[in-house]
């Protein structure tokens, strides 16, 4: 573990660090916010996944969640979205490779070295963080943007045993229909396509239900909500397999941290109340 900077902000500190990883075979960044924490006590937590393009950088910067996570005596982490470096595989789209690690464990060469981005998050990321900061870990939430909303709601799925609330802003909600997930999981997983069922929410909600609430919001002038996105086939799942879920379409906005900086004082106050 390497800090790598750490700035004060909101009655606590968000610190960036760096770590050989296990999972992804090459070193990782993620970011944490810790509030002022006098009596040391153990603190609910929750993880931020973002999305395509984006590092740890981006939700720390953009959404604005210092304060609120201030206000709920909460810590923040957000980790990479991918492996990175020299000699990590890469591809020249900006949606697969690095960047684009879709939160998932490929099975296909070259992939299948480095990108682990579930095992990351659920194994090796969780126990860090418990082992180095004031984590609770029997309060340890989960929430994401697009690819990363998708992270979220499937890691979450089908770890009830570690994440107690889930949310998602414009979260890829049926990956295996759209083109994004299409082109990501047949090179990651192979041609298989029952394999690709493991990562999809609609598919997991069916097999495996949520003990308890989802939030999702989601902007109508999205550019990628028809074609991409689709929150309407998980909202029709969850509805056929008596999980209780709120899609919030809120007019006028976009996929962008504008969006997100928005209504992120809402999640936070809503799983920290779940936490």
């Amino acid at each position: 573990m390497e800090k790598v900077s750490s700035n004060r902000s909101f009655n606590g500190v968000h610190e960036v660090w760096s770590h050989d990883s296990g999972a992804t075979s090459c070193k990782m960044t993620f970011s944490i916010y810790l509030p002022d924490n006098q009596d040391g006590k153990k603190l609910k937590t929750l993880i931020w996944l973002s999305g395509l393009t984006c590092t740890e950088e981006n939700f720390r910067v953009k959404s604005g969640v210092q304060r609120f996570a201030s206000e709920q005596n909460m810590i923040i982490v957000s980790p990479d979205t991918s492996p990175r470096g020299d000699d990590v595989p890469d591809d020249p789209n900006y949606d697969f490779a690095q960047g684009a690690g879709f939160y998932l464990d490929a099975t296909e060469e070259p992939w299948s070295k480095n990108f682990r981005m579930y095992s990351y998050v659920v194994d090796e990321l969780t126990q860090l963080i418990k082992d180095h900061f004031p984590v609770d870990s029997n309060r340890l939430g989960i929430s994401g943007h697009s690819m990363g909303g998708h992270g979220a709601l499937t890691i979450a799925i089908k770890n009830p045993d570690i994440f107690k609330s889930v949310s998602a802003f414009s979260p890829i909600c049926n990956p295996v229909n759209i083109p994004w997930g299409k082109k990501a999981f047949s090179k990651y997983l192979g041609s298989n396509e029952s394999s690709w069922q493991d990562y999809d929410s609609c598919s997991l909600i069916a097999n495996k239900g949520w003990q308890s609430e989802i939030l999702i919001d989601q902007g109508d002038e999205d550019e990628f909500l028809a074609d991409q996105l689709k929150p309407e086939s998980f909202v029709k799942a969850c509805e056929e397999n008596s999980v209780s879920v709120t899609l919030r379409m809120q007019p006028g906005y976009d996929h962008s941290y504008f969006f997100i900086s928005t209504f992120i004082q809402d999640h936070i106050e809503w799983h920290s109340e779940r936490l």
